[in-house]
C-alpha cells in the first residue's frame, strides 16, 4: 500500500521551484522533501507526502485526522518518534 503522509514543513531551502526542498516534522520525525509539486507551499504549511515528495497542501485540521487514522491502523512505521 502506499501512503502520503501528513507532516508542518519548517523551513525551506531554494529559490528556484523545481529544485526547492524543506525540512518537514512528522510529529517529532523531520524528514527533508522535495517541495517541487507544491510550489504555493510555505513555513508552517502541512504538506502530504509521499516517497520524500510534497504531493499537496492540507489544512491543520486535515493533517491531524489523517496522522491519527495512521496511528490507529499501525502505519506509521519509522515515522513514529
Amino acid at each position: 500500500m502506499c501512503l502520503a503522509v501528513p507532516g508542518k514543513l519548517t523551513s525551506m531551502d531554494g529559490d528556484e521551484p523545481m529544485f526547492r526542498t524543506g525540512i518537514v516534522d512528522f510529529g517529532g520525525v523531520r524528514r527533508e522533501v522535495s517541495l517541487a509539486c507544491v510550489p504555493e507551499a510555505e513555513l508552517g504549511d502541512y504538506v502530504l507526502v509521499h516517497v520524500g515528495l510534497a504531493i499537496s497542501v492540507i489544512d491543520e485540521a486535515e493533517a491531524r485526522r489523517v496522522f491519527e487514522y495512521l496511528a490507529e491502523m499501525d502505519e506509521l512505521g519509522e515515522l513514529q518518534p
